[in-house]
């Protein structure tokens, strides 16, 4: 079994893409990638309905207390 957490994003996506492929063979992994990869939606619009307003202050406390 591979350490995923060891993989960088690129290496994973790429060991995800295979085993994806293994399981469901080409038509069925098109299919999964035609579907994933269809966003719906505005994200610079929904964006700002996030964001505006929030100071890079409130930014850094919040990933800070992720941490």
């Amino acid at each position: 079994m591979i350490a995923l957490e060891k993989l960088t994003d690129e290496e994973f996506e790429r060991h995800a893409l295979g085993e994806l492929s293994k399981a469901l063979g080409p038509y069925g992994m098109a299919r999964f990638l035609s579907t994933y990869r269809t966003g719906t939606g505005d994200y610079t619009r929904d964006r700002h309905k996030w964001l505006d307003g929030v100071t890079m202050e409130e930014i850094l406390k919040e990933s800070q207390s992720r941490a």
